[in-house]
């Protein structure tokens, strides 16, 4: 999929899943075996600025990623990292991702879809 600009609404994603998560410290972390979900940052890219996201956990140890807001350019195969505060938590690559932002708007009436001085405003996640 080629997009008509680098800042189309269909590069920009807030739902992800990984395949079973490494954990480094405890496999996995108390909080997301009780509560089942669990609020953290991410990041795909070695350089990119962390994410806040919420992960739910799988029966299967996958993850489910639901980001705060959308990121641009995830791509299955990469790697989600996970911290909490400075701490490393774990990995897991990448395996599919939910709809688009786009795809998301075309299901909205035209009138409610956003406007693109409103896409604007999604800062990239560099």
């Amino acid at each position: 999929f080629k997009a008509p600009s680098r800042d189309h609404p269909a590069l920009y994603r807030d739902l992800l899943r990984t395949n079973r998560v490494h954990w480094i410290a405890e496999e996995p972390p108390a909080e997301l075996v009780r509560e089942k979900m669990m609020e953290c940052h991410f990041r795909f890219r070695h350089q990119m600025a962390l994410v806040p996201c919420v992960l739910t956990l799988n029966q299967d140890g996958s993850v489910w990623v639901t980001l705060v807001k959308p990121a641009r350019a995830i791509t299955p195969g990469q790697f989600a990292v996970f911290y909490k505060g400075d701490e490393c938590l774990g990995s897991g690559k990448i395996l599919r991702m939910g709809p688009s932002v786009y795809t998301l708007q075309q299901g909205k009436n035209p009138e409610e879809s956003p406007k693109k001085e409103e896409i604007d405003k999604i800062e990239p996640a560099t």
